[in-house]
């Protein structure tokens, strides 16, 4: 009998990610709320940093930054921003981390979960991915969707390479 699979990954497009920087640095340079407030968005690595010229324009660019970003398909678990700080001249800052990956203890937590919805479910950890296999389509679907709609899982997933 034939047996099915899927891999379950924590990654983001990085083509993506780089548009949605560069459409929320123009809208934030054209909108008249950010008017004088001298906003910047840069990307370095794993780290974006946003700075306007108080803590609260910090904060709006951080929001045009998610909306963007949600509009070219990018989850919102992908960012996980520090408290907004004031750094010199009085300037507001956020650091923002990009939240990917699927690190030891979240894949234990995960092998669990899809472990509930199904006992006959075989699950591997293979590094940074978990690998589900079934004899049945359905089981697979249901676990997807057991996923999908866990709101507590720290990290945007994805399911691929789905046979």
């Amino acid at each position: 009998m034939a047996e099915f699979s899927f891999d379950v990954v924590s990654e983001y497009d990085h083509a993506e990610l780089t548009n949605a920087l560069d459409q929320a640095r123009r809208e934030v340079g054209t909108r008249f709320d950010f008017k004088g407030t001298d906003p910047q968005i840069d990307h370095k690595g794993d780290l974006i940093v946003l700075e306007a010229s108080t803590e609260d324009r910090a904060k709006a660019a951080y929001q045009v930054l998610v909306e963007k970003a949600a509009r070219r398909g990018l989850s919102g678990k992908l960012f996980k921003p520090e408290a907004p700080k004031t750094v010199g001249r009085g300037r507001g800052q956020i650091e923002v981390k990009l939240n990917a990956g699927i690190s030891d203890d979240l894949a234990r937590d995960l092998q669990k979960r899809i472990r509930n919805v199904s006992p006959k479910l075989q699950v591997r950890i293979q590094g940074d991915q978990l690998r589900v296999v079934s004899k049945e389509k359905d089981t697979l679907q249901a676990v997807i969707k057991a996923l999908r709609d866990a709101e507590d899982i720290p990290v945007p997933l994805q399911f691929t390479n789905y046979r």
